[in-house]
């Protein structure tokens, strides 16, 4: 008996699945025990599967594929990141797994993540895996970008991480430039009627989606704090990235009854996504002496812009066919380069008298024979010019390629259906 072609359109996935086993019997092996107690790794683990996963459950008919396809998603790119991840620094063509390295892929799988939050219902699966592979080894080339040429501080991710995301998953939606809906349909005597529109919440959804916000709110400071290098650092980081948020959350708040469409009531695509800005745009300098106020402020000032993307921004890009479903522009993007700015000034202000032996913990390369706060200040900016442009070009040929026919496409009636993908009850 032939097998139909949608009955194995996943077989692909299981083919890779199987060369990375193959891959991982060649080239890994365990670590030793000096990283067996690296910290983050457990509330990252849920940040990933549990926060990201129902925070893009607010599509009213779109839930299990945003859970489903998060969990596959994850669950593929944190194999293939450990070996990404690790091929810029094995040595003897062997890989060590150790606990830091299980963070650093669920760090890296977080990137791919935020770009399936702007594709969100509108690519097929077989597209998102396919732009899942590619993006993952664009995203560590990245990386290793910024942290081992550039030398670039960036501990919370908010430039690597967060900032590439959400351009790549832009740059795909540029390339895949959605035309406008038609919002009418011929019944059979020839009138026109309604078309439901899926591309919006239920109230039940939007109640789902708070507890992926809650989840990701709770365990941020934990995604932040992660891969620092001394108790001082930790606590710092977990320190800002705990103000930071608080200040965003009572900005959002405040934000979105002002510039709502209905003046003085809350807009819960802001309460959900905007509160969470704070954690992106204090990540790169968590660790960093910003002080209690400065992360404050930096909260303040991300829930501000936060919000004002979401009223303002996204309508805009709709219009001219560049989808974000779940606005990760104004979540990761805004943010996380609100964030690398904010590294370029502090990394200049950076003294021996504020950080004392820590300066070059915090700031890797700076140092009596190393560079000026001013020279790391300059990398900090290139690093993060440089991901914007490799993350817009990179989406953009990746989202090209995801045209190709053996991947599909949806139709506009497919749109943000689960339908399409999974049994329903």
């Amino acid at each position: 008996m032939v097998l139909k072609y949608s009955a194995m359109k996943y077989s692909p996935v299981l083919v890779v699945q199987l060369i990375l086993m193959v891959l991982f019997f060649i080239f890994v092996r365990y670590g030793d025990e000096k990283e067996a107690h690296v910290r983050g790794f457990e509330g990252t683990h849920v940040m990933i599967f549990v926060g990201f996963g129902f925070l893009m459950t607010f599509l009213k008919k779109y839930c299990y594929s945003a859970l489903g396809f998060n969990w596959l998603l994850a669950a593929l790119v944190i194999q293939w990141a450990l070996l990404c991840q690790s091929f810029f620094t094995m040595k003897d063509n062997t890989i060590y797994i150790t606990k830091k390295s299980l963070l650093e892929a669920d760090i890296m799988s977080a990137t791919v993540l935020i770009t399936f939050g702007a594709l969100l219902g509108v690519a097929t699966g077989l597209q998102l895996l396919f732009i899942a592979i590619v993006e993952t080894v664009i995203a560590c080339l990245n990386l290793w970008l910024v942290t081992d040429v550039f030398k670039a501080a960036d501990v919370g991710g908010s430039i690597a991480i967060h900032t590439f995301g959400a351009y790549f998953g832009l740059g795909v939606s540029m390339a895949l430039r959605f035309r406008r809906e038609d919002t009418t349909t011929p019944m059979n005597n020839g009138n026109p009627a309604p078309v439901v529109d899926l591309n919006g919440a239920s109230y039940t959804s939007d109640v789902t989606a708070m507890i992926g916000s809650i989840f990701l709110w709770i365990y941020w400071p934990s995604f932040n704090s992660g891969l620092t290098n001394s108790d001082a650092e930790y606590q710092r980081a977990v320190i800002n990235t705990y103000l930071s948020l608080a200040a965003a959350t009572v900005t959002a708040f405040v934000m979105s009854s002002a510039v709502n469409k209905h003046p003085g009531r809350f807009d819960m695509v802001h309460i959900q996504n905007s509160t969470l800005a704070g954690g992106v745009a204090v990540g790169s300098v968590c660790n960093m002496h910003i002080g209690a106020g400065g992360a404050m402020a930096i909260g303040i000032g991300s829930g501000l812009l936060s919000v004002i993307g979401y009223r303002y921004l996204t309508p805009r890009l709709t219009k001219i066919g560049i989808l974000d479903t779940c606005g990760v522009n104004n979540l990761h993007g805004m943010p996380g380069v609100f964030s690398g700015l904010l590294s370029v000034l502090f990394a200049g202000l950076a003294s021996a008298q504020d950080y004392g032996t820590e300066l070059s913990n915090v700031f890797e390369a700076v140092g009596p024979d190393g560079r000026s706060a001013g020279s790391q200040a300059l990398y900090q900016f290139i690093a993060l010019a440089v991901t914007i442009g490799l993350s817009l070009v990179g989406g953009f040929v990746t989202g090209l390629l995801s045209k190709m026919p053996v991947f599909g496409s949806l139709k506009d009636a497919e749109r943000y259906d689960d339908q399409i993908n999974w049994e329903l009850p």
